[in-house]
C-alpha cells in the first residue's frame, strides 16, 4: 500500500534531539523515522513523553551510529531489536523494522526483523499509531489513514483486526486503553474481533495485562474503557469480578444496577482527585480501581428477605478478599494491593454516622483504621453516593462534611494521624516487671484502646490505669 506524505502541522514541536539523531543515521546511510505515539501526539497537540524511532539498521549498526553521541546506552531489548539510549536529559529507543507474532500457546512474542518502513507500520496495532515521520526530511508517512481516523476519533487496525490480535492479543486490551486515554470509538469490526477472540488474552502474561489495565483506569474516560472490556468479554478473562456485578434486578427493582453504579462511582472518584500538589493527585490508580471494585463482594452476599428486600451483608469484607486475590493474580505490588483492598473493606464504615453520630473514640478509630488511605477513603465514600434522591445526597454530603471537620479538629488537638499508646513496649515491661511476650502485646492494645476512647491522659495516669488493668487481667 502506498504511503501518503504530508507536512506535519507543527514542525517546531519536534524535539531537536530527534532531528539530530535523524541526521546521524542519514549520514551513516540508514533510514530513521519517529514512529507511533509521538507522531500521533503531535497531531493531538500533546507533548511526546517518549521518543520512539524505527530504522532499517540492525542493533549492531545502531550502536555504531550512536557511539560517542549517546551519553548512555542499554541493550536490554536487543533481542527484540531495540536499543535504548540517553542524550542529555532525553531518553529514546531505536528499534529495527520488525514484525512479531504469537504461536498458539506462547506468552512471549516471536520477533522477526523487517526490511521496510511500510511493512513495519503495517504490523503496528492501530492506524493512529501506524504513522511515521521520516528524519531528517520530515515527511509524514501515513499509509493506513491514521490522520483521518484520529480526526474521526475512531480506532481501526492497519489490516484485518483478527490478524492483528492474533499477532499480539494484548492489542485487544490496548484498544480499551485507547478508548479511555484518547476518548475514541472502536470501529465495529475491531469490536467484533475483540469479542470473538477475547479468550486469547489468556496467553498474555499477567504483568502485561496489568500494565494495560493501569493505563486504562488512569485514562480520561475510564468508564468507556472498562465498559468495552466488559462488553467484549475481555473482562470475563482478566477481571471477572467486574462483569459479575451485572446482577439481575428483582421485578420491583429494589436494588440498583450494581455494575452501572460502580462505573458511576469510578467516574465520580476521578472527579474528586486533587491537583498535583494536593493529597490525592490525579490520576490516582488506587482510588479509581477501588471505586470500580468496591462492590465486587455483592454477588456472593446477595440475599432476599421474606418481603423481597435485598441485602448484601458484609459485602465489603468479602469484596476486599476478592480484590486482593485478583490483584495478586495480576501481579500487583503488595503496597497497592493493601491500599485498594483496605479501601474496599472500609468503604461502608461511614454509613450510619449521620443518623447515630459517632463518639470521639469512633472518629479516632476511623482515622486509625484508614491510616495512609484516609484521603482516598474520603473521596471514595463521597463518590459512592449515586442516588437520584437529592435530599439523601445532600444529607450524606453534609454528614461527611461534619465528619471531616471533626477529624480535622481532633487531629489538630491530638495529632490524630499518629495515635500511639502513651507508654511504649519498654515502658510497659518496666512498669509491669514482665519480659517480652504476649502480656506486653495485650497491655499495648489496652493502652491503645484507652488512648482512642479517652484521648490524651498523660504518662502518669496511663501508668496508673495500666497497673489497675494488670491487677485484674493478669
Amino acid at each position: 500500500m502506498g504511503g501518503t506524505m504530508t507536512q506535519l502541522p507543527d514542525i517546531d514541536a519536534i524535539h531537536p534531539t530527534a532531528l539530530d539523531l535523524g541526521r546521524r543515521f542519514a549520514d551513516a546511510g540508514h533510514e530513521l523515522s519517529l514512529v507511533g505515539g509521538p507522531v500521533r501526539d503531535l497531531f493531538l497537540g500533546r507533548p511526546a513523553l517518549d521518543l520512539d524511532f524505527t530504522t532499517d539498521a540492525t542493533p549492531d549498526q545502531t550502536l555504531r551510529v550512536v557511539a560517542g553521541w549517546a551519553d548512555a546506552v542499554w541493550e536490554i531489548g536487543r533481542d527484540f531489536g531495540t536499543i535504548g539510549m540517553r542524550r542529555g536529559d532525553v531518553q529514546l529507543e531505536v528499534t529495527t523494522y520488525r514484525a512479531e507474532a504469537y504461536d498458539a500457546d506462547s506468552r512471549k512474542p516471536q520477533v522477526a526483523f523487517g526490511t521496510s518502513l511500510e511493512d513495519d507500520l503495517f504490523r503496528r496495532d492501530f492506524t493512529i499509531n501506524a504513522m511515521a515521520l521520516r528524519l531528517p526530511g520530515l515527511e509524514l508517512v501515513d499509509p493506513h489513514g491514521g490522520v483521518k481516523d484520529l480526526h474521526a476519533r475512531v480506532l481501526r487496525t492497519p489490516g484485518a483486526p483478527e490478524d492483528s490480535f492474533s499477532d499480539d492479543p494484548l492489542r485487544m486490551m490496548r484498544a480499551a486503553r485507547f478508548a479511555s486515554q484518547l476518548d475514541v470509538e472502536v470501529a465495529p469490526e475491531v469490536r467484533a474481533a475483540m469479542t470473538d477472540m477475547a479468550e486469547r488474552i489468556a496467553i498474555v502474561s499477567a504483568e502485561r495485562v496489568r500494565d494495560e489495565l493501569v493505563k486504562l483506569i488512569c485514562g480520561r474516560r475510564p468508564r468507556q474503557g472498562v465498559d468495552l472490556l466488559v462488553g467484549t468479554g475481555l473482562a470475563a478473562v482478566v477481571l471477572p469480578e467486574v462483569p459479575a456485578l451485572q446482577l439481575e434486578t428483582d421485578e420491583h427493582h429494589r436494588h440498583k444496577d450494581v455494575y452501572q453504579h460502580s462505573l458511576t462511582v469510578l467516574e465520580q472518584a476521578a472527579e474528586l482527585e486533587s491537583g498535583p500538589d494536593g493529597p490525592v493527585p490525579a490520576p490516582d490508580f488506587a482510588l479509581r480501581f477501588a471505586a470500580l471494585v468496591h462492590d465486587v463482594g455483592k454477588p456472593a452476599t446477595r440475599r432476599f428477605g421474606a418481603d423481597g428486600a435485598v441485602s448484601f451483608r458484609h459485602h465489603e469484607v468479602v469484596g476486599a478478599k476478592l480484590t486482593a486475590k485478583r490483584m495478586r493474580a495480576l501481579r500487583f505490588d503488595n503496597d497497592t494491593i493493601r491500599t485498594v483492598s483496605r479501601l474496599v473493606e472500609l468503604h461502608m464504615r461511614f454509613y450510619g454516622y449521620g443518623d447515630a453520630g459517632w463518639t470521639d473514640s469512633a472518629v479516632r478509630r476511623y482515622v486509625r483504621d484508614a491510616g495512609e488511605c484516609l484521603e482516598r477513603l474520603h473521596r471514595l465514600t463521597r463518590a459512592d453516593v449515586t442516588s437520584r434522591n437529592r435530599r439523601k445526597v445532600a444529607r450524606l454530603s453534609a454528614a461527611y462534611d461534619d465528619l471531616e471537620q471533626r477529624i480535622a479538629e481532633l487531629s489538630a488537638r491530638e495529632e490524630l494521624d499518629a495515635v500511639r499508646p502513651e507508654l511504649d513496649g519498654q515502658q510497659i515491661m518496666a512498669v509491669l516487671g514482665v519480659p517480652p511476650g504476649p502480656v506486653v502485646g495485650r497491655a499495648y492494645r489496652f493502652l491503645l484502646d484507652l488512648r482512642l476512647d479517652e484521648g490524651e491522659l498523660g504518662p502518669e495516669e496511663a501508668e496508673r490505669r495500666l497497673r489497675a488493668w494488670a491487677a485484674d487481667a493478669l
